[in-house]
C-alpha cells in the first residue's frame, strides 16, 4: 500500500536504487579505500567479500542495507569485484545462501562505520519535523523530502519509507493542532462569540456577516467611498484585528487567511471551534489591513480620476468652448490699440524725417479715430469679455480646473469627516501640516463663516490662495472653506502617494520605513544580508568599482563610435540611430511554419489540458482549501472543464455535460474548493519544471535570462484596479498583466496592476513572486520598465539589467558591467553616448 501523500513511484523509489548508478556516485560511494579492504579481507570467500563490499556501498548511497545484496545493479557488482580482484562477479549469487549473513554484515558496517540508527534519532527529528511544520506550513511530501535531506546530513541509517512518513504525518498534524489551539488561546470569551457570529447569516440578511466584510468596493464615488469607510470601521469594531499575533509565523497566518477569505462560511462553520476561531481570527487580522488598502486604493482612483482628472477635462472643455469670444474681443481690442497707438505716437516726415507731434491732439479726436473703426459700445463688450474669460495676471495655469473643483464638493462630501477618524494616519516632517489641516476639515464644514486664522494660510500655494481668500462671492474676513477642503485634500492625496502620509494600519499605504531593518537588529543581520547579496561592509568600495565600470564603458563605447556607421551626436549633443530595416522571412522559415501548422491536430481545449495532465502530474496541485484529500472521482476532468471556462471567460454552461464531473454543482464545489492563488501558482510550478525537462527548451537555453512586460487589456466591468490610460485603453478603462518569461519557457510568474503606473514599480515583485524556473540572472526590459531606481534596485539584488530602450533621448540608464549584450547609457550630465555591445 502506497503511503498517503507520495504515488507508488514515490513510496517504491525511497532509498533504492533507480537504475543504474552514475559512474560518479560508483566513484563517490563505491570506491574502497584502504579501511574498507582492510574489514573486507577479513572475510574468507569471494562471495562474502563482494557481498560486505556491496553492502558498504550500499548505505553510504541510500543509508540504509538491502535485506538481499543481490538486488543491486549489475555496474555496481561489476566495480567492486574489479577492485577486489574477483574475476567472477556472478558469484555474488551465492552470498545469500546462509540465513543472516545479509545482517551480520550489517550489523559489522553499522558499528565499525559509525552509522547511527533511526530510533536514536527518531524523537529530535520529530521534534525537528514539528518545528518546521508548525513555522512553514509546508504540505507532507515537502516535510517528508526536507526530513530525508535533514537525515543524510548525519550519519543516520534511513528508516522505511512508511515508517517515515507516518512520523511526518503525525507531526504535521500536532503542528497545525497547536496552531490553531495557540490562535485560539489568544482570545477571550467575548472575541470567540464575535468571531463564531461572522459565519453565522443575520436575521433578514442574505449572506453571512463574513461574506459581506470580504467584499470590497469597486465603484469610485462619494457615497461608495464612504461604505469603503464604513467596512474598515466596522472591521475595526469588532475588537479582534489588534490581537497580538506576533508569536504566530507570518506563513501560517497567510496560510489561515487565505483560507478564509477563499471558503464559504458554511464550510468554515462546519470545522471543529479551535480551527474555526483560529481561521477567523486570522481572516479579521488580514481584512483589519486589507479594508484600510482598499479604502485607499479607492480613495485614490476617486481624486485621481473623479476629481482632478474631470476637473482638468471639463476646464479644457470650456476653454475651448470660450475660446472663440476670447479671439473676437481680442481682435476688437487689437484694432482699437492699434489706432490709439498710431494716433498718440510722434510723426515722422518721410521727406525730411522731421519728427513731428501727435496728428491728434485731443481726447475726442483719439476717440474718434477709435470709433471709426470700432464703436465704443462694441470696445466695452470685448473688454467686459476679456475680463469674464481671462484669469487676473498674477494667477497660474492651475486656477481654471481648481475653480471647477470647489464645485466638485458633494462628491466629497459623504466620507471626508470619516477619512481621519477611521483610518489612522502618520506623517513625516513634510506631511505633517497637511495631515493636521485634514483633520481640521470637519470642524468646518457647514458653517456660514470661516475666517483666516481658523486655516494654515502656508498650504495655500498657487491659485489657490485665490480662491480660498478672494473669491468673489467671500465677504471681507471671510475665507472659502470648500476650496481650503480641495487645496488640502490635493496635497494629502500627493503626499499620500510619496508616503510622505502613510496609514498605521496597511500593507499598501503604510510607511515604507517601517519595515526596514534598523538599530541592533540590522546589526544583528548585517553580515548576513550583505554576504547574501554579495555586497562589500563598506559602500565607498561598491561604488567606486561601480564608477570605475562606468568610465571603462564611456570610454569603449566613445573609442567605438567613429567606426559605427548606424550611430552619431548630433549637434544637440545626443546620440542618433539609424532606424533599423526590417528583415525579410526566408522561405525556410515560411516553409516550416506551414510544416508545423499543418502537422497541429485540431482537438478540443479539455483534451490538451488533460494531455498534459498525464504528462506532467500537475493536476495534483489542485488540492482542497481543507487541506484534507480529494475525495472525487474523476476530479482533474472537472478541473479542465473549469479551466477552459475561465480561461476563455464563457463561464460554466458551456462545459457542462452529462457526465457526473460535468454538472453543474460538481463543477461549481470543485471551483469554489480547489481552484484557488495557490494552487494555481503550484500547478504552474510543475508545468515550468517539466518545460525544463524537454530538450528542445534545453537547447533554447538553461533558464539564466529573463524578461518582464506587461500585457494591458480594457476592463468592461467596475473595478478599483482598472485606471484609465488613453494611449491604450481609449476612453475605457484597463488593467495590466505583468508577465515574466525566460529562455526556455513563458508565464513564471506574474500579477495583475492597474493601467496607470510605470512597470518598473513591480519588476521586483515578479521576479521574487515566480512560480517557478531558475532564479534569473540576467533581466530584459522594454522602456516602459526602466527607470534609475530599478537599475540601481536591480544590480544590488544581485541581477544584470538589460533594458531595451526605444526612446533613447528620454531615457537615462547607468552603464554597469556586463558579460552579455547591453544597450550601454550614460549619465545625462556626462553627455549622450551608448552602444550596442
Amino acid at each position: 500500500m502506497p503511503v498517503e501523500f507520495l504515488s507508488d513511484e514515490q513510496a517504491a523509489g525511497f532509498a533504492s536504487f533507480q537504475g543504474p548508478p552514475t559512474r560518479v556516485q560508483l566513484e563517490k560511494y563505491f570506491f574502497l579505500d584502504d579501511a574498507d579492504r582492510e574489514a573486507i579481507d577479513t572475510k574468507r570467500r569471494d562471495h562474502n567479500r563482494l557481498g560486505f563490499a556491496v553492502q558498504l556501498g550500499v548505505a553510504r548511497l541510500l543509508r540504509r542495507f538491502l535485506p538481499d545484496p543481490r538486488q543491486v545493479p549489475a555496474e555496481v557488482v561489476d566495480y567492486l569485484a574489479q577492485q577486489l580482484g574477483i574475476t567472477d562477479p556472478s558469484c555474488i549469487k551465492l552470498d545469500g545462501q546462509r540465513d543472516g549473513t545479509a545482517r551480520t554484515h550489517a550489523g559489522e558496517i553499522e558499528k565499525a562505520s559509525g552509522w547511527i540508527d533511526f530510533a536514536e534519532v527518531e524523537p529530535g527529528l520529530a521534534r525537528w519535523i514539528a518545528a518546521r511544520a508548525f513555522t512553514t506550513g509546508e504540505g507532507p511530501k515537502a516535510l517528508f523530502d526536507a526530513a530525508v535531506a535533514e537525515l543524510r546530513s548525519r550519519p543516520v541509517l534511513m528508516p522505511g519509507v512508511h515508517r517515515l512518513a507516518r512520523l511526518v504525518a503525525r507531526e504535521r498534524e500536532k503542528a497545525t493542532k497547536r496552531l490553531w489551539d495557540s490562535l485560539y488561546d489568544l482570545l477571550n470569551d467575548e472575541q470567540r462569540r464575535v468571531l463564531a457570529e461572522l459565519v453565522e447569516v443575520p436575521a433578514g440578511a442574505r449572506i453571512s456577516t463574513l461574506e459581506r466584510l470580504r467584499r470590497p468596493v469597486v465603484k469610485a464615488s462619494g457615497p461608495q467611498m464612504e461604505r469603503a469607510l464604513e467596512r474598515v470601521a466596522e472591521i475595526a469594531a469588532l475588537g479582534v484585528g489588534e490581537v497580538d499575533v506576533s508569536v504566530i509565523p507570518p506563513r501560517r497566518m497567510a496560510e489561515l487567511w487565505r483560507y478564509g477569505m477563499d471558503g464559504k462560511a458554511t464550510l468554515i462553520d462546519r470545522h471543529g471551534a479551535e480551527r474555526k476561531l483560529a481561521t477567523l481570527l486570522a481572516t479579521v487580522v488580514h481584512l483589519t489591513t486589507r479594508s484600510v488598502d482598499d479604502a485607499l486604493d479607492l480613495l485614490d482612483l476617486l481624486i485621481a480620476t473623479r476629481l482632478l482628472a474631470r476637473a482638468e477635462r471639463e476646464s479644457s472643455k470650456e476653454k475651448l468652448r470660450t475660446l472663440p469670444r476670447v479671439e473676437r474681443a481680442s481682435a476688437t481690442l487689437a484694432e482699437a490699440v492699434r489706432v490709439l497707438i498710431e494716433a498718440t505716437d510722434d510723426q515722422v516726415d518721410v521727406a525730411t524725417g522731421e519728427i513731428l507731434a501727435p496728428g491728434l491732439a485731443s481726447i475726442d479726436e483719439v476717440w474718434a479715430a477709435i470709433e471709426a473703426v470700432v464703436s465704443r459700445q462694441q470696445l466695452t463688450a470685448a473688454l467686459e469679455a476679456i475680463i469674464e474669460l481671462t484669469p487676473p495676471a498674477d494667477s497660474d495655469a492651475d486656477e481654471a480646473w481648481r475653480a471647477m473643483l470647489v464645485g466638485c464638493f458633494a462628491m466629497v462630501r459623504p466620507f471626508l469627516p470619516q477619512l481621519c477618524e477611521v483610518i489612522q494616519f502618520g506623517a513625516t516632517a513634510e506631511g505633517r501640516p497637511v495631515l493636521a489641516a485634514l483633520r481640521t476639515l470637519p470642524s468646518l464644514m457647514g458653517r456660514k463663516r470661516v475666517t483666516p486664522e481658523e486655516i494654515n494660510a502656508s498650504l495655500l500655494i498657487g491659485s489657490w490662495r485665490r480662491l480660498v481668500l478672494r473669491a468673489p462671492h467671500l465677504q471681507e474676513g471671510q475665507v472659502d472653506w470648500k476650496a481650503y477642503a480641495f487645496c488640502v485634500l490635493e496635497q494629502f492625496h500627493r503626499l499620500l502617494r510619496r508616503r510622505e502620509i502613510f496609514a498605521i494600519n496597511s500593507s499598501k499605504w503604510g510607511d515604507p520605513g517601517a519595515k526596514l531593518l534598523q538599530g541592533p537588529v540590522w546589526e544583528a543581520l548585517r553580515p548576513t544580508v550583505l554576504a547574501s547579496l554579495r555586497l562589500p561592509e563598506q559602500p565607498g568600495t561598491y561604488l567606486t568599482r561601480q564608477a570605475e565600470t562606468l568610465d571603462a564603458a564611456y570610454r569603449e563605447v566613445a573609442g567605438r563610435l567613429p567606426a559605427n556607421t548606424s550611430a552619431g551626436m548630433g549637434d544637440d549633443g545626443r546620440l542618433h540611430l539609424a532606424a533599423l530595416e526590417p528583415v525579410p522571412e526566408p522561405d525556410s522559415l515560411v516553409a516550416l511554419r506551414e510544416a508545423v501548422e499543418a502537422m497541429m491536430p485540431r482537438v478540443d481545449l479539455p483534451e490538451v489540458l488533460l494531455e498534459v495532465f498525464s504528462w506532467t502530474g500537475a493536476d495534483a496541485a489542485f488540492t482542497s482549501i481543507t487541506g484534507e484529500a480529494a475525495r472525487l472521482a474523476d476530479l482533474p476532468i472537472s478541473i479542465a472543464a473549469l479551466l477552459v471556462a475561465h480561461g476563455c471567460n464563457v463561464g460554466m454552461t458551456p462545459v457542462i455535460g452529462g457526465a457526473k464531473a460535468l454538472r453543474r454543482d460538481r463543477l461549481s464545489h470543485v471551483d469554489q474548493t480547489y481552484l484557488r492563488l495557490a494552487t494555481y501558482k503550484a500547478a504552474n510550478a510543475t508545468l515550468i519544471d517539466a518545460q525544463a525537462g524537454i530538450g528542445l527548451a534545453q537547447v533554447w537555453g538553461g533558464g539564466p535570462v529573463a524578461s518582464v512586460d506587461g500585457m494591458r487589456f480594457v476592463v468592461p466591468t467596475a473595478t478599483i484596479h482598472a485606471r484609465p490610460n488613453p494611449k491604450y485603453f481609449g476612453r475605457g478603462r484597463g488593467a495590466t498583466w505583468l508577465n515574466m518569461l525566460n529562455d526556455q519557457a513563458s508565464g513564471l510568474g506574474g500579477m495583475v496592476v492597474a493601467g496607470t503606473p510605470r512597470d518598473s514599480l513591480y519588476v521586483l515583485d515578479v521576479l521574487y513572486d515566480r512560480d517557478g524556473g531558475k532564479r534569473p540572472e540576467m533581466i530584459v526590459t522594454d522602456t516602459a520598465s526602466y527607470s534609475d531606481i530599478v537599475y540601481g534596485l536591480l544590480t544590488l539584488a544581485g541581477f544584470s539589467y538589460a533594458p531595451q530602450l526605444a526612446d533613447l533621448p528620454d531615457q537615462n540608464p547607468r552603464a554597469r558591467e556586463h558579460a552579455g549584450p547591453l544597450l550601454l547609457r550614460p549619465a545625462r550630465a556626462a553627455g549622450r553616448v551608448a552602444t550596442a555591445g
